[in-house]
């Protein structure tokens, strides 16, 4: 068995049935959803036409929501339906940011992810999903696809199909008969005009307000293309006037995508690259000629445990079921990068907590200790990297530098509170040290940061996100937060011998620069 859906574009009224009987069936809460239909209007009056296009779980066969998921709330099933679990799910959120296709919500009445299971409940039993039941045109088709002889199998063969955004790998099984490109690539249209219903989706505070962003070619006549993974048809959109035709393509008409991650993920990038570093550097202290005095050791420790703790704190209170969070302990699924990096997290805080106590106690096992904290502490720095990387939604996050700016981020951060606690206790060798450190690592990733904005990035989603950062909303926030304030100011205050004012300068730029990095591709629409 196979499963999977057909959406005959060419049947559809946009009679919003399905969404109807979708939320019936599934008791679906206001104000979120699992089947919707987009509207997309193409011309100009009076020259206009509306397309209709049902959205929803693409019950992917390589899900990326399934690998992210800590917990295997998210699961494959060996039909090929996508389901998921709300007894287990703790409301992290990743499974949303993994998916392409803006399928997946967090139910507001019990705070776990939910989305379109194929009406898996009715598929036991013999019966179709309620959308296709529910169609009076015969739109939606639903079946086995492994199965030559079912319609949904023919229909696909017989037609020329399309899906939305096959440039992810993840082999969605939801094929559009006819599909409007404009639609099935959410960026081609413009959403900063009026809605058809400006209360679902444009009105709420979490609406994505994009237009899309025309070019001056002054009497060129050049019609807006994108990449060729997100190539619009051949036929270009009328200009007039060498300018490009305002309205000329719009959404009439769809559901909001809520962002799920907001400032917690950001400050914890912070806390989580100010623990690790610190540790770093009470490894290399040790190492170093003259080594460190039991005080100085206890206080970087200390500081060390201090941000692992506001880690998890972090981590715990984003949650949408914070009481659920020892689920990812004790039933972890070790594909998701968010399991690999709770675990790293874990590993790192009790030789911390262990490292710490002895020094009070005045007991002597540093060897041990730096054993186990070095690769520790660089793999809790970079791990988020990772976990970026499984987030399929976000394609400025799918970036082979962003290890190696983290780990010089989390150096910084440790150089920063390594130069604080210098203000109290005495650091011997690692002092100069330190100083040096920051200078280089300050250096580095100011390069990297930049060289980053330099690139050619991959695809359009990923080109926007970057623009909203370097020229957009986020350009104040990156320009003078990340880059002045987080590099340039404390690289001058470190090479003046303050190095504990630039600490403060680079604990507020490197926040400005991940929310930014954080928020900018949650405002690029997936639907």
């Amino acid at each position: 068995m196979n499963y999977g859906f057909v959406i005959d574009t060419r049947r559809c009224i946009g009679c919003h049935a399905c969404s109807t009987a979708c939320k019936s069936e599934n008791q679906v809460p206001l104000g979120v959803h699992r089947t919707w239909v987009k509207y997309t209007e193409v011309g100009r009056f009076p020259d206009v036409r509306r397309t209709f296009q049902v959205t929803r779980c693409n019950h992917c066969a390589n899900p990326p929501c399934v690998r992210i998921c800590p917990v295997t709330a998210m699961y494959q099933r060996v039909d090929g339906i996508v389901e998921f679990d709300s007894d287990v799910c703790i409301g992290c959120k990743a499974c949303l940011q993994a998916c392409p296709y803006d399928a997946i919500y967090v139910d507001p009445d019990t705070g776990t992810a939910a989305k379109c299971h194929y009406c898996g409940h009715r598929v036991d039993n013999g019966l179709e999903p309620a959308c296709v039941v529910v169609c009076p045109t015969h739109a939606i088709i639903a079946g086995d696809l492994d199965d030559p002889c079912s319609e949904i199998a023919r229909t696909v063969a017989q037609n020329n199909v399309t899906v939305r955004r096959p440039e992810q790998g993840t082999a969605p099984k939801l094929f559009y008969i006819e599909g409007s490109d404009y639609s099935l690539h959410p960026t081609a249209a413009n959403e900063g005009g009026a809605m058809l219903m400006a209360a679902e989706g444009v009105a709420t505070r979490h609406a994505v307000h994009l237009r899309m962003e025309t070019q001056d070619h002054a009497s060129s006549g050049v019609a807006i293309r994108t990449p060729a993974d997100q190539a619009l048809p051949a036929k270009p959109i009328v200009v007039a006037g060498g300018r490009m035709a305002g309205q000329m393509v719009q959404v009439g008409y769809r559901v909001a995508a809520p962002f799920p991650w907001h400032w917690q993920v950001p400050a914890y990038l912070i806390t989580k690259g100010l623990g690790a570093g610190v540790l770093l550097l009470l490894s290399i202290g040790v190492l170093l000629p003259g080594g460190l005095s039991s005080s100085a050791a206890a206080s970087l420790a200390g500081v060390g445990v201090l941000g692992l703790l506001a880690t998890t704190a972090l981590l715990v209170g984003d949650l949408e079921r914070p009481a659920r969070f020892l689920r990812i302990v004790f039933r972890p699924q070790w594909k998701s990068w968010l399991t690999r990096g709770a675990f790293l997290l874990i590993g790192l805080s009790i030789v911390a907590t262990v490292w710490l106590a002895l020094e009070l106690a005045g007991i002597e096992a540093r060897e041990p200790l730096v054993t186990l904290t070095i690769p520790l502490a660089i793999g809790t720095a970079v791990y988020t990297a990772f976990l970026f990387a499984q987030c399929e939604g976000r394609d400025l996050w799918q970036s082979a530098t962003l290890p190696i700016s983290l780990f010089l981020e989390s150096v910084v951060l440790g150089c920063a509170g390594a130069s604080l606690v210098g203000l109290a206790v005495d650091l011997g060798a690692l002092g100069p040290f330190t100083r040096i450190a920051f200078v280089v690592s300050l250096a580095s990733s100011l390069l990297v940061i930049l060289a980053g904005e330099a690139v050619v990035h991959p695809s359009e989603v990923a080109a926007r996100a970057a623009r909203a950062i370097s020229h957009g909303k986020y350009a104040l926030q990156f320009w003078l937060g990340a880059v002045v304030v987080g590099h340039v100011v404390p690289l001058v205050l470190v090479l003046l011998g303050q190095a504990p004012v630039a600490a403060l300068f680079v604990f507020v730029g490197l926040f400005a620069h991940e929310h930014a990095f954080v928020m900018a591709p949650q405002e690029i629409p997936n639907s």
